[in-house]
C-alpha cells in the first residue's frame, strides 16, 4: 500500500496533492492508497473542527482508496511515542511507500534525521529545525528498520503554498470568524468536494471544536491536589497553578492557568485531552510498557532511562550542576546508571495522636494506603486516610531523595504508590517508584 498520515481537517488542495502523488505511484505499482485518518484526537492532541465521518469522506472523494483509522493514541501519548506507533503499524499493514510534504529538500531531512537515529531518541527535537515532524518520521522509520527488517520508503513533495503555506489551522479560524459561513477566499484553497461536504456539516450543525468543557471545568474546579497528581501529564506546577487559579469558567482561563504552569501549546492541549479523558499516569505507563515490549520504544526513550535520568540528574544537582546541563550529559553520554532506588522510605510529620492512632492501625494489620501530591508551597507530602479522617503531613527526606522523587512525580507519566510501614525509627512511608 500507498500509506499518507493526517487529520485532514478539512482536505484542502495541499492534501489532495499528496493524494496525487500517491495515485502517481500506485499507478507504477498497483497498490492502493491508504489514507491513515487520525480520529478522536489530533496529532497535536486536540479535538477536531470536523467529525470523522466527514473527514473520512473528504478523503475518498479526493481520491483516496481506503482510510484507516488511528485512535487511542494522541490523548495518550507526545508524538515521540505516537510516532513509531503509527510507523508500526503501517509497515505491518504493508505499506511500502509513505508520502509527505516539506519544503526542506529530502537530503537535508535525511541528514537532520541521522543524528536522532544515532542518539537513538525521538524526544526534543528542537523547534526551529524546519518541518521538524517530517524529520522525526525519517528518523523513526530509520530506527524500525531494525525491527522489521524493512521500512517504508519515502516520497516527499513540496508543501502547496497560497500566499504562505496552506494551514488547516487558518482555514479553520477563517470559517469560525466569518460566523460559520466558508469564505471565498478559503473556497480558492478546497477541493470542490471538500467545499461541498463542509457546507452540509456546518448546515446541520455538526462544525465545531469538540472538547468537552463542562467536564474539563468540573474537574479542575473541584479535583483534590491527590487526584490531579493522578492525572497524566501533569506536574507539580501545574497542579498548584490548577488549584489557584480556580473558578475555571472558559477556556482562556484554562489557557492561562498552563501557560503559568509553564506549559506551552502542545503539551497544554495533551494535558487537557488528559483531564478530559481522564487519562492516568498509571495508564500512560502500562501503554508505554506494552510498546516497549514490542521494541516499538527506543531503549533511550525507555521508562528505565526517565528513572534512570531523574536518579541521575538528582545527584548532579546536589553538586551544585543545574538540571540543565546534567540532562544534557545524561542524553549525551548515555551514562550507565547502577542501583537506582525504586523504593524510598520517608519520615512524616505527625502530631502525637495522629502517630498513635496510625500505631493502632498498624498494630491491628491494617494496611495504610498514603497518596502522594505537591502541596501549595511545593512540598512532597502524602494524605494518608484513616477512620473518615485525612492526616495530611509533609515528607521527610534527604535533598538528594526529595529531589529525585520530586523529578519522578513531575515526570508526568510514571506512578508512585505507597504504604505506611512502622520501623524502629518510627512510623515511616514507603514508596514505589513503578516499573
Amino acid at each position: 500500500m500507498i500509506g499518507i498520515s493526517a487529520d485532514f481537517d478539512p482536505v484542502h488542495l495541499g492534501h489532495v496533492k499528496l493524494i496525487e502523488k500517491g495515485k502517481e505511484i500506485a499507478n507504477e505499482t498497483g497498490d492502493p492508497v491508504a489514507i491513515y485518518l487520525n480520529k478522536g484526537f489530533s496529532a497535536n492532541h486536540d479535538s477536531f473542527f470536523l467529525n470523522y465521518d466527514a473527514r473520512k469522506k473528504m478523503a475518498l472523494k479526493a481520491g483516496a482508496d481506503k482510510v484507516i483509522a488511528i485512535e487511542g493514541l494522541h490523548h495518550r501519548l507526545t508524538l515521540s511515542y505516537s510516532v513509531p506507533i503509527r510507523i508500526a503499524m503501517m509497515i505491518e499493514d504493508g505499506v511500502t511507500d509513505y508520502v509527505d510534504a516539506s519544503n526542506v529538500k529530502t537530503q537535508k531531512i535525511i541528514n537532520y534525521a541521522k543524528k536522532f537515529v544515532n542518539e537513538g531518541i525521538f524526544v526534543g527535537i528542537p523547534r526551529n529545525l524546519p518541518n521538524r515532524n517530517v524529520i522525526r518520521w525519517f528518523a523513526v522509520n530509520e530506527f524500525l528498520k531494525g525491527k522489521y527488517g524493512k521500512n517504508m520508503k519515502f516520497h516527499i513533495i513540496p508543501e502547496l503554498e497560497s500566499n504562505g503555506k496552506i494551514s488547516g489551522r487558518e482555514i479553520r479560524r477563517s470559517i469560525v470568524e466569518n460566523n460559520m459561513e466558508i469564505p471565498e477566499n478559503i473556497k480558492e484553497l478546497l477541493p470542490k468536494t471538500t467545499i461541498k461536504i463542509l457546507a452540509d456539516e456546518i448546515k446541520k450543525g455538526n462544525v465545531g471544536e469538540n472538547r468537552n468543557w463542562k467536564d474539563i471545568f468540573k474537574r479542575m474546579n473541584s479535583c483534590s491536589r491527590v487526584n490531579l497528581n493522578k492525572i497524566a501529564y501533569l506536574n507539580g506546577n501545574a497542579i498548584n497553578e490548577i488549584v489557584k487559579g480556580r473558578i475555571y469558567r472558559d477556556t482562556e482561563s484554562v489557557w492561562a492557568t498552563f501557560r503559568r504552569g509553564g506549559y506551552g501549546p502542545v503539551l497544554t492541549r495533551l494535558a487537557i485531552s488528559a483531564i478530559e479523558e481522564e487519562v492516568t499516569k498509571s495508564e500512560v505507563f502500562s501503554l508505554m510498557r506494552s510498546y516497549e515490549e514490542k521494541g516499538l520504544v527506543p531503549p533511550e526513550q525507555s521508562v528505565d532511562k526517565l528513572i534512570e535520568r531523574s536518579w541521575y540528574v538528582a545527584g548532579q544537582c546536589e553538586k551544585g550542576i543545574s538540571a540543565s546541563e546534567a540532562n544534557e550529559k545524561f542524553r549525551g553520554g548515555k551514562i550507565a546508571i547502577d542501583k537506582i532506588p525504586l523504593s524510598i522510605d520517608a519520615g512524616l510529620n505527625l502530631t502525637k495522636f495522629e502517630t498513635k492512632l496510625l500505631n493502632k492501625k498498624i498494630d491491628n494489620c491494617e494496611k495504610l494506603i498514603p497518596e502522594l501530591y505537591i502541596d501549595k508551597d511545593g512540598r512532597i507530602s502524602c494524605e494518608i486516610r484513616v477512620d473518615k479522617k485525612k492526616i495530611k503531613t509533609n515528607l521527610k527526606l534527604p535533598s538528594y531523595e526529595v529531589t529525585y522523587l520530586r523529578y519522578i512525580m513531575d515526570s508526568q507519566f510514571i506512578p508512585t504508590t505507597a504504604i505506611i510501614i512502622k520501623t524502629e525509627r518510627g512510623i515511616r512511608i514507603r514508596i514505589f517508584i513503578s516499573t
